[in-house]
């Protein structure tokens, strides 16, 4: 099946704080292609990591063997139940380097860090900056989730305790992240409009 177990899709993105027991990382993804003001879906399904490799690799590799027409634009929006390692981000903002037609918005369940790194959050300074828009996904984009890659019974999305208080608290750790690389690019604006 091409729609995702519900217990599974509960278990993986719930956005806990500490999220004991959860190594795996899902990934449900739409790619689009816009044409002027209108888009067409192509394609859209979930994956996960599979025999060492991390699942945002996989799906480089997936749609980079669709041969895109460099002259159409695409947009790829994955929802993810980790937000991509250090590795990953690297692999991910060299791509969006490579396809200047095509844009990335991840959002993400839970802040993924390794301890014995602590790359991470430079990793997603890189992403932000290579052009990915990066956040943390709200009930919103668990509700839209839910009704396209989960095969629901037609049973709606109800959201657990917690999921709201957690999706702030992790958003505000994002953009605590981010925050520099948001004060240089305010601050080269300030620069450019004061002429510097």
């Amino acid at each position: 099946s091409i729609l995702m177990q519900r217990r599974l899709f509960l278990y993986n993105f719930r956005n806990l704080r500490k999220a004991k027991g959860r190594r795996e990382t899902y990934l449900c993804y739409v790619v689009k292609r816009r044409d002027s003001a209108t888009s067409c879906s192509l394609d859209f399904g979930y994956l996960r990591n599979q025999m060492g490799c991390h699942v945002e690799v996989l799906f480089l590799r997936y749609i980079a063997a669709w041969d895109l027409d460099p002259g159409r634009c695409y947009r790829i929006t994955w929802f993810t139940s980790w937000s991509p390692c250090y590795d990953c981000a690297q692999h991910i903002a060299n791509f969006l380097r490579s396809y200047p037609n095509l844009s990335l918005r991840i959002f993400m369940a839970r802040l993924y860090f390794c301890e014995d790194r602590k790359a991470e959050p430079e990793g997603l300074r890189r992403l932000h900056k290579a052009g990915a828009q990066i956040a943390i996904m709200t009930f919103k984009d668990y509700f839209y989730c839910w009704n396209t890659f989960v095969e629901n019974r037609e049973q709606a999305f109800k959201g657990w305790e917690g999921l709201h208080e957690n999706s702030v608290h992790l958003a505000r750790k994002l953009r605590r992240i981010l925050l520099p690389l948001y004060e240089v690019d305010d601050l080269r604006d300030a620069f450019k409009i004061l002429g510097l």
